[in-house]
This record gives structure tokens, sequence and C-alpha cells, in this order.
């Protein structure tokens, strides 16, 4: 789980506000530079100190403080001067002989506060490197939730966490949204194949992302809201033409897939940044980012089948042997040589579905 800090140093506006919504986003800690305004704050957040000038003589009512060893001595001083205190480090890196410093930090001390001056994120890169196996929690200074994102993705594993100034109330809302960027896990059941027919000319769309899929993993597609089916992306070999482990030849254009937030989007609305679910036949899910989806006439396939409690599901596909899906253990199937009975793996979504948004609403799909 990815921390999240506030900083409320700066902030003048709303802080009470804005540090009400914090606890209730049950932000990990808040940053300030007196030990007055974190005195309030309840046991489920971690008050920490960052002061501006010298020391305080005592540290009460504080669960952390951040220093400058240049201004305030270095951790292991002030721990054996005020036992019973949590010491963290703060480094800003402008130069090689800071980034050193930010990697000696990050590997030996038990809170490292990096602030980068530039906005480039290969120093953060190498101090996560420099720190790969160290026990410590490196925090990440960003300017705003979007740089927060990045933060948390660089070098796939990320900053430990992220210290964001709010300039308003609602970004303590989205740096925790940012921070719990991957789906739920989703409980996928075996559907059992009941009809394959063909149905004629259509449009579909083949969704290539920018991530490379596994061979147990694909997206959840379906032309109803309620039921959909996880296709396999085109990893596994095909004769007479290449792997390509990016894409997955998708449905029909209508088809509804598992986008990000509890979200759906029809196929059609797909474009070049928009985000999609990727799924494994363990229901293990991930973000991908679309890089493009191509639409073009097919000659089309209608997959009917039913899951265990009912729920009746179809898919449409392009009518072509070499477009698959995923059954039990992983086992890839020909869509076009499914049969009644046979098994599918899917997704049973509860809610119905407005403009993408689950709401729970009357509203009957055929």
């Amino acid at each position: 789980m990815k921390l999240c800090w506030l900083d409320i140093r700066e902030t003048d506006t709303a802080r009470a506000a804005i540090v009400e919504e914090a606890v209730h986003q049950r932000i990990d800690a808040i940053v300030a530079d007196q030990a007055a305004d974190l005195a309030s704050l309840p046991p489920t957040v971690k008050r920490v100190l960052v002061p501006k000038g010298p020391l305080p003589e005592a540290f009460e009512g504080v669960d952390l403080v951040i220093v400058d060893p240049a201004v305030h001595g270095t951790t292991a001083e002030l721990a054996l001067q005020h036992p019973g205190t949590e010491f963290g480090r703060f480094t800003e890196i402008v130069d090689a002989d800071t980034l050193e410093q930010a990697c000696a930090s990050a590997r030996t001390e038990a809170w490292s506060l990096l602030l980068f001056r530039d906005p480039t994120k290969i120093p953060l890169e190498i101090v996560l490197a420099a720190a790969a196996g160290a026990d410590g929690s490196i925090i990440t200074v960003a300017h705003d939730t979007e740089e927060a994102e990045i933060i948390f993705g660089v070098l796939e594993h990320g900053s430990d966490g992220v210290l964001l100034a709010p300039s308003a109330v609602g970004d303590a809302t989205a740096l925790r949204a940012a921070a719990d960027d991957r789906p739920a896990d989703l409980d996928l059941v075996e559907l059992s194949v009941t009809e394959v027919r063909h149905v004629g000319m259509g449009e579909r769309a083949c969704v290539d992302t920018c991530t490379y899929f596994r061979e147990d993993e694909g997206i959840l597609v379906g032309s109803h809201s309620k039921g959909m089916i996880l296709c396999v992306s085109e990893t596994h070999p095909l004769p007479y033409m290449p792997t390509r482990p990016f894409r997955v030849n998708a449905g029909a254009i209508m088809s509804y897939t598992v986008s990000v937030n509890g979200r759906t989007n029809y196929l059609s609305e797909l474009v070049a940044g928009s985000k999609v679910t990727a799924v494994d036949i363990h229901g293990r899910t991930r973000v991908a980012t679309v890089g493009r989806v191509k639409i073009e006439s097919r000659p089309l396939i209608s997959i009917d089948a039913v899951a265990p409690n009912g729920t009746a599901v179809n898919l449409i596909l392009q009518d072509d042997w070499h477009v698959r899906v995923l059954g039990p253990g992983g086992i890839v199937l020909n869509s076009t040589e499914l049969k009644p009975g046979d098994k599918v793996l899917g997704y049973l979504p509860t809610e119905d579905r407005h403009v993408g948004y689950p709401i729970d609403e009357f509203c009957r799909e055929q």
C-alpha cells in the first residue's frame, strides 16, 4: 500500500476542511512545521514535524521528525539526544552530490523525505535502484496529483509514498485515488456455452495497449453490462501471423469492457490514453493504458453462455479462428470452435450502467 502524506505547512485557506477531508480519506500522515498544528489529529494519522528553523526542546504530540542534517545534525545523533523520538532525513536533490546523499539516506534511514528540483524522474529511479532491498521508506514530494501518479509508478515499484501540499479541498481525495490506482481483484466464474452462431458483418475493435499481456491474461468484454467473457490477448503463437502480446481482439464496437474506478466503457469509446483493466484467470487485475484502437469491418460471431446463477452472457467477436477466449485453468479456446457445453471464464458485474457508471436501477438488456 502506497503512503499518502499531506503537507499543510503553507495551507492557510480552508486548512480545517482540508485536514478533515484527509482524515476521512485515511491519509497516512500530516506534515506541519509546528507541533501545535498536529495536536488535534486522531491516532489514525501519523503526525510529522518538519521544522523550519532550530528544533524545539521537546517533541510532545509528534510521531516523526524530519530533519536536515546540515541544519539539525544527523538522525543518529538526534536519536541519542531525544530517546523515544523517531527521526527521518530530508534531502533536496539538485546535483550529483545531493543525489548521492539521497541514495545514502534511502539505504540507511528509516524515513527519507526527498525533494527533486528538476522535473526528470531519472534521479528518483537512481535512488530507488540504490535502495533496493533496504528497509526504510522513501517519501517523494509531488507538485500535484498527476505527478504523484507518476511517482507511484517509477521503476514499476515507485516511491513508497508521496508528500503533496494541497491547494484546495479535494486534493487529499485525488491523492488517495492516485495511490490506490490498481483496481480491485475480481471474482471470475465459469460460464457454460449454450449457442454459437454467425451473425454477419459489423465493426469490431482490436484494443492495442502499452502493456505486454501475460499468457493467462486479457480483458473482459460483453454485450451486456452484467455479463462479460475473458478475451485473451494475442500472446499465444498463431499460424500465418506474428504474436502481438499487447493486443486483444476484443469484439463488436458496442461491447462493454471494464475500465477503472468501477466504470465500464464501450469499445468504441476507447482511444489512445484510455485505461482498461487487464485481468488474469485468477481474477488478479492491473491497469493497462490503451495505445490505439483498430476498428474495422469484419464477419462476426455471437457466443451465448450462461452462468451458474442463471445469468445469460453474450459476446460478439470477429468470426475467425484466431480470435480466442480463456477457459478454466487458462486453456485458450478458439472462438469459432466453441460448442454448447464448453466452459469459458467470465465476470458478472452486479450493477446496471448509466454512461459507464454503476447504478442501482431497473435496466433490461437483451
